[in-house]
């Protein structure tokens, strides 16, 4: 039976691509059969050979009954039935030849019986869920990947790494997001903060990030594409106006990368991106900082774009004050820019992950708000093709394209 048993559980089938592991293995065991096996094996015989010592006073051979249950929460739903089935025998076995009275034998038994069969019950019901659970969070993460797409990402501008952590942690997405998008005009970057934490900003931010993967590609212009994610927001508001929900603003910066040496930049009430060169990080200042994205009717001034100095070897890091909003125990917070100056000279998977530990030891492990971070370098000897242009055939206008 043992070996029949480990045929059981010998072939997998792999997940399916873009589905959660777990969703596969929500019904295997946690323990080898030959494991299962010899542990059976050997607690059975010390429970037969103390109930021998025991005598009849004190008879411990019932005490089995609690192994399915212990089953259920560790093997699989057919490892469960074989240990229901091994101790009802043993139940069977040793209770058949009893000298006790009849009925205490039959109700012995069928206490047995039935505490083995509500164990496999039980383990079919929690791979059921667990199986469930799984469903769950490989279509949550099938969602995220078309809400915020996997970094890093390379174009022929631009090498984009990125650390994303949301406030909940068991949660794919939350109020900050990001984008990149490679186009005729050159590759346009988004990232930005959506007023509110957590899942409740979702939507507003999704409705921003569409807006900017359409008009990133079609507006020659950033300040254009600034103008058309404006647009995208105040239709959601205006939707979560009738439907009662809480209308939302969002920082943002928004990116545009050609060949050159420099970045255009509009800023839309965000923070200021940090400039990685030769081993120190500093502020990048721009002149000219317009209103958040939503709010435009409440200012006379236009967004306008800025050039941003982007050398060759240098990194631009741009980021959300989930950073810098971190607190420790004693309510101070986060020293961003005097940790970034000793992370400077890294790499830029090697600064995240600096950064990621540093904020997790800084906060103990307590989150306030959502944190996302971009870091993008010019890639060594050139990147991806550069993408197709769209029906337009627009190239970068002139004033794009200035240096």
């Amino acid at each position: 039976m043992v070996r029949g048993l480990g045929r059981l559980s010998a072939a997998r089938t792999p997940p399916l691509p873009g589905t959660d592991p777990e969703e596969g293995t929500a019904g295997t065991s946690r323990i080898g059969n030959r494991t299962l096996a010899l542990w059976l094996v050997l607690l059975t015989a010390a429970v037969v050979l103390i109930d021998a010592f025991t005598g009849q006073e004190l008879p411990l051979i019932p005490l089995l009954v609690v192994l399915p249950a212990l089953a259920s929460v560790f093997c699989s739903v057919r490892q469960t039935a074989f240990i229901a089935v091994w101790v009802t025998l043993v139940v069977v076995g040793s209770r058949i030849t009893s000298t006790g009275a009849f009925w205490d034998v039959v109700f012995l038994i069928g206490f047995t019986a039935l505490a083995s069969g509500l164990g496999v019950v039980a383990c079919a019901a929690r791979i059921r869920h667990a199986t469930e659970m799984a469903r769950l969070r490989s279509a949550t993460v099938a969602l995220q990947r078309q809400i915020l797409r996997p970094l890093p990402v390379t174009t022929a501008q631009v090498c984009v790494h990125g650390l994303y952590e949301p406030i909940e942690e068991d949660r794919f997405v939350g109020g900050d997001i990001y984008e990149v998008v490679h186009s005729s005009h050159g590759t346009r970057v988004i990232i930005g903060d959506v007023q509110g934490k957590g899942l409740p900003a979702i939507g507003a931010g999704f409705a921003a990030l569409g807006a900017f993967r359409e008009a990133a590609v079609r507006e020659p212009e950033l300040t254009a594409v600034a103008d058309a994610v404006e647009d995208a927001v105040v239709r959601h508001n205006a939707y979560s106006a009738e439907t009662g929900e809480t209308e939302r603003f969002v920082t943002a910066l928004l990116l545009g990368f050609d060949d050159g040496d420099k970045v255009r930049v509009v800023n839309c009430g965000h923070m200021l991106p940090r400039l990685l060169r030769d081993g120190t990080a500093s502020v990048v200042t721009l002149d000219r900082t317009s209103v958040p994205l939503g709010m435009a009717e409440l200012s006379s001034e236009e967004r306008t774009a800025e050039w941003v100095a982007f050398p060759s070897g240098a990194t631009l890091l741009v980021f959300t004050d989930g950073v810098t909003e971190a607190r420790d125990a004693t309510g101070a917070f986060y020293p961003f820019d005097e940790r970034l100056g000793e992370w400077a000279g890294r790499e830029p998977a090697e600064l995240l992950e600096a950064l990621r530990a540093d904020l997790e030891e800084f906060s103990g492990g307590v989150r306030r708000d959502d944190v996302a971070v971009l870091v993008m370098s010019r890639p060594p000897g050139g990147g991806h093709p550069p993408a197709r242009p769209g029906r337009s055939g627009r190239r970068p206008t002139e004033r794009e394209s200035a240096a």
